[in-house]
């Protein structure tokens, strides 16, 4: 029953209903859900007349509830400017990591350590990367690949983890 009734309805209800929302989708859909799940719950409602109707009165009047308690609810207070000048967890996760990274930067040779500069933090391509160095590119792709394991080797020395 109800797969029939958003087959023949569903449509023109979720359209009424954008309508009605002002084009919110998200609450439009909530709506012919409900909607749907009214007539489903109370199929005596629906015996005996036209459905669309009955389902376009329902769609109205659970739009004006909703719009009612939107209303009916205090206003959300403006946001403390002094929080938002604390720094959050993220930001102090990434400057840790950052940290973490440099060090172990740090420990790797001068050679691997330049690769590592050029290609992934210049953004270099393996020519480009081969040119600044001074070094063919079949070598500045080597490095790159010993600097990234003993790169990966510093990091799970100071203990941090590969996905």
């Amino acid at each position: 029953m109800l797969r029939l009734l958003y087959g023949e309805h569903g449509g023109a209800l979720l359209g009424y209903a954008l309508r009605l929302t002002g084009g919110d989708r998200a609450q439009a859909e909530d709506i012919v859900q409900e909607t749907l799940l009214r007539a489903w719950r109370h199929p005596e409602a629906l015996a005996g007349r036209p459905v669309r109707p009955w389902l376009f009165t329902v769609a109205r009047n659970l739009a004006v509830d909703a719009h009612r308690a939107r209303r009916a609810r205090p206003p959300e207070t403006g946001i403390d400017e002094r929080l938002v000048a604390l720094p959050g967890s993220d930001d102090i996760d990434r400057a840790l990591e950052s940290w973490t990274v440099a060090e172990a930067l740090a420990e790797l040779s001068p050679a691997h350590r330049a690769v590592l500069v050029q290609t992934f933090y210049r953004g270099l391509s393996v020519a480009e990367a081969a040119r600044v160095l001074g070094v063919p590119p079949g070598t500045v792709k080597s490095r790159t690949y010993y600097a990234l394991r003993a790169l990966r080797l510093a990091l799970e020395e100071r203990g941090v983890t590969t996905p």
